[in-house]
């Protein structure tokens, strides 16, 4: 189902807010900074962690568990898209006739009264968020900011800042990317995905459209190599905006050349118009030049020095779970990554691939959802097959139910066509970490992957593999 936009209000007459997942790392940021603006604000999670810790130490008022009690004198709601109508707090909330908003609607009431930069797309949108945020603050504009993982740098992923610019993380996996009043909106790039929401993959790529020529965008930077981004160009430019394209192509306006690939990280001449000059990345893969390019021309279009954005980028430490280190025990390196779209493990184990060395690359995938799983087991064989060994999880059914005959040896099996022996499967989650451990040796890289819980496997194996140190 998707989120309908609607009419926003000022955060300073939204009344006591309640946040219903507020540990989560789209809501957490979001309730943060509606504390730190002087609004009471409540929030409930099925579980403690470190982040409603985090949220306490702000004074906010935490809880454990969902009551219908915990409401309090709340006059807003805000829930995502992951909270169901039996949730008893949301429940009540629509007894009472209390304003009941999605956590985007909550983040775009921030945004009013400032320049909002909306990044989007189906792959790399964290990423580049978070690099247009900390190229934005190293040009000295000090912009806010709520993207979808903490900042490697800052270890957040939200900042009350004092000046214009607001970037946030655009979803469109729920359609609620089309809720941000941004002037500036940024594509990286488009391809079939969410199709529970969309239905068809010509309804999910209008969806860019419709973000795009919404009432307050003035420009629109999008990928001139994507293929489903130049798709959707065409219709961007009849709608009378600006556009600016970032790629390798020739024709991009923001243009990478000279790519090179260093052990540790990546660098290319970027050309714009009044402006050559070399972009040098602490994070590796040729898709981190394409999101710094994205980044460097959000930050011309808010009439920023092209020099200072590029200088800025080598501050870029990355963010939480996109290819981040884990550890090196027993020669055996191990990062962990989020992706969970075949592209999206495409890139990142060929990225690593760049990293190993003489071992072996070994890729850990736990698959994220029934529906993907079902519509694209296929590719996500194909793309694990670029790994030397794959160890495929059971789904990480997050929001769904399951579905019959779905599991994750789909995947599995559609990997083994392509990499016969060297696929294995483990249903649980618990004993992935056993099984890395008898497979990998000395000199290997470990690639954990997936939107789920797969984040614990790493860890596990680093404790596993301790005593071989």
């Amino acid at each position: 189902m998707l989120i309908e936009p609607v009419p926003l209000v000022p955060v300073a007459d939204l009344g006591a807010v309640h946040f219903i997942a507020i540990g989560g790392a789209g809501m957490s940021g979001v309730a943060a900074m509606y504390a730190r603006l002087g609004v009471p604000v409540t929030g409930s999670d099925q579980a403690d962690s470190a982040t409603l810790a985090e949220l306490r130490a702000l004074g906010i008022g935490t809880f454990v568990g969902h009551d219908a009690s915990q409401l309090g004198d709340a006059r807003t709601v805000v829930v995502s898209s992951a909270v169901r109508e039996t949730n008893p707090e949301l429940a009540e909330a629509r007894r009472r006739g209390l304003r009941v908003w999605h956590r985007s609607a909550a983040l775009a009431a921030l945004m009013l009264g400032r320049t909002g930069v909306a990044v989007t797309g189906t792959h790399g949108k964290t990423t580049t968020s978070a690099m247009t945020a900390t190229i934005l603050a190293g040009a000295g504009a000090d912009p806010s900011w709520v993207v979808g993982a903490p900042l490697a740098a800052t270890g957040r992923a939200w900042h009350l800042g004092a000046g214009a610019p607001f970037v946030v993380e655009a979803d469109e996996s729920d359609g609620s990317f089309r809720q941000y009043p941004a002037g500036v909106v940024v594509i990286t790039n488009v391809e079939a995905d969410h199709l529970d929401n969309w239905g068809t993959p010509q309804a999910y790529a209008d969806g860019f459209v419709a973000l795009a020529t919404s009432g307050a965008v003035e420009t629109v930077v999008i990928s001139a190599d994507d293929p489903g981004a130049v798709a959707i160009t065409p219709a961007i430019r009849a709608s009378g905006r600006t556009v600016v394209t970032f790629g390798e192509s020739a024709g991009a306006d923001v243009r990478l050349v000279s790519a090179e690939f260093p052990p540790a990280g990546a660098r290319a001449v970027l050309q714009a118009a009044g402006d050559v000059g070399e972009v040098v990345l602490a994070v590796p893969g040729r898709y981190n030049l394409h999101n710094v390019a994205a980044a460097y021309a959000a930050g011309r279009a808010l009439g920023l020095p092209g020099p200072d954005l590029r200088a800025a980028a080598a501050a870029f430490r990355g963010t939480a779970r996109r290819f981040q280190p884990v550890g090196e025990v027993a020669g055996v390196r191990i990062f962990d990554d989020y992706a969970h779209h075949p592209t999206e493990v495409a890139a990142t184990l060929t990225a690593a691939r760049g990293l190993v060395g003489t071992g072996r690359l070994v890729a850990c995938f736990q698959p994220h959802l029934f529906t993907r799983t079902r519509d694209f087991a296929a590719e996500f064989g194909a793309a694990l097959a670029l790994a030397d060994e794959v160890l495929v999880l059971g789904i990480y059914p997050a929001r769904e139910d399951p579905l019959p005959g779905v599991t994750g040896r789909l995947v599995a099996d559609a990997a083994g066509h392509s990499a016969p022996g060297r696929v294995h499967y483990v249903e649980a989650l618990a004993g992935a970490a056993p099984a890395l451990a008898s497979l990998v040796r000395p000199g290997d890289l470990v690639v954990t992957l997936g939107a789920g819980d797969v984040t614990r496997v790493g860890p596990a194996l680093a404790g596993l593999l301790e005593p071989q140190r």
